[in-house]
């Protein structure tokens, strides 16, 4: 028999040093700030930094062009350690590491990559992606702002909201259709006709910004445009898929910690003269969300072994997704539920994860479209059959 021990989460050496790095990082600096940020609704701009100087915030990007050349499943291992701790600042590190740098990179050519890769891989630039419209969201084709060309470039008019990082960002992953066509742009702060909002109050995940952006007859040249005119979906879906799974990691990490939580509380508790831990209810909620973590944990490790910049994986992302979005809710429900009335204070940390859980049903797809898209793929596969 082979002595080689399969590990789910760590395959190769450099996973598993990853993931000790950003452990020792979570301990020491993350968890420390996660309260006051949340209760302020800020992000903690210098610790974003700190990532980039770990190398995090070029994660996905070949160690040729600076970025550290980690693969999916790297990625996974950052969302899923991060929001073991702190949610929110994973929710801006995502926007950041994914949404832009990722999207950026993978749809770039030299020169631009020249101008802004190495300001967003360090840090010295938040970036933020901006696709979702007040009146759009799911619906991505049915965005209303609009490029119109213009001498030697195009000039961008449209309302983009619920932008994750929009507060903080300089500089911008902008969808916007071409004569019809979804093409995208990269378009900085400082643009004439480019305006940010205020800051958009949330529920969870406060230690993110949120915020809506205005383009108001934005001109931008030619070569701000990302890949080809009308190739906007194309860039779009190839990084939804990296979105999908990272988000699916980050309701991993919250119900890893929300059960380590609710295990600790049930054996020190007592009631009625003998440990909570004894209660059938307690055990129902423990072994539920134990059963259902590992299953999450395995759903998402696996698809990601098979998820890359060239090696679509649509259905098992959106399976990802779907399926472990729940249960990091359920599990933070669960854990409140056997804390009791500490469970609804702030002291244990289970209501911020709760509230912070709520997001991942939602954000980077809902789960009615993950069921649509599954549905879809599913049908057209029996149909080639």
């Amino acid at each position: 028999m082979s002595d080689v021990v399969f590990d789910l989460e760590n395959p190769t050496e450099e996973h598993r040093m990853l993931r000790q790095m950003v452990r020792n990082f979570v301990r020491d600096v993350v968890e420390p700030q996660a309260e006051e940020h949340d209760r302020k609704g800020t992000l903690n701009v210098p610790l974003l930094r700190q990532a980039g100087e770990l190398g995090l915030l070029g994660l996905t990007i070949p160690e040729k062009d600076g970025g550290a050349g980690m693969d999916a499943v790297g990625s996974v291992v950052v969302h899923h350690e991060l929001s073991k701790s702190d949610p929110g600042f994973c929710l801006a590190y995502l926007a950041h590491a994914v949404l832009f740098v990722n999207n950026f990179y993978y749809a770039s050519n030299e020169a631009q990559r020249e101008r802004w890769l190495s300001k967003v891989i360090s840090g010295e630039w938040i970036g933020a992606m901006g696709m979702t419209e007040p009146s759009s969201g799911t619906d991505v084709l049915g965005m209303r702002t609009t490029a119109r060309r213009e001498g030697d470039g195009f000039v961008i008019k449209g309302h983009k909201a619920l932008i994750t990082n929009a507060v903080d960002a300089d500089v911008f992953i902008v969808y916007a259709k071409v004569e019809d066509a979804v093409t995208t742009f990269v378009v900085e702060r400082n643009t004439p006709g480019f305006s940010v909002g205020k800051k958009t109050e949330k529920m969870g995940m406060r230690a993110s910004t949120l915020s809506e952006f205005m383009l108001e007859d934005v001109f931008v040249p030619a070569e701000n445009v990302l890949g080809t005119v009308g190739g906007g979906v194309r860039n779009m879906m190839r990084n939804l898929e990296l979105e999908r799974l990272t988000l699916a990691a980050m309701s991993l990490g919250i119900a890893d910690r929300c059960l380590d939580i609710m295990v600790r509380y049930a054996a020190e508790r007592t009631s009625f003269g003998k440990s909570i831990a004894e209660h059938g209810q307690i055990q129902r909620y423990i072994g539920e969300s134990f059963a259902k973590t590992e299953a999450a944990r395995a759903l998402v490790y696996c698809v990601a072994r098979d998820v890359g910049p060239a090696k679509r994986n649509r259905i098992g992302t959106d399976a990802a997704k779907l399926f472990a979005a729940p249960v990091g809710k359920e599990v933070a429900d669960n854990a409140m539920q056997v804390l009791g009335g500490w469970g609804y204070c702030n002291e244990y940390k289970v209501e911020r994860f709760l509230r912070d859980a709520k997001l991942l049903e939602i954000g980077g797809g809902t789960l009615e479209s993950h069921q649509k898209n599954l549905t879809k793929e599913l049908l057209r596969k029996v149909k080639q059959d």
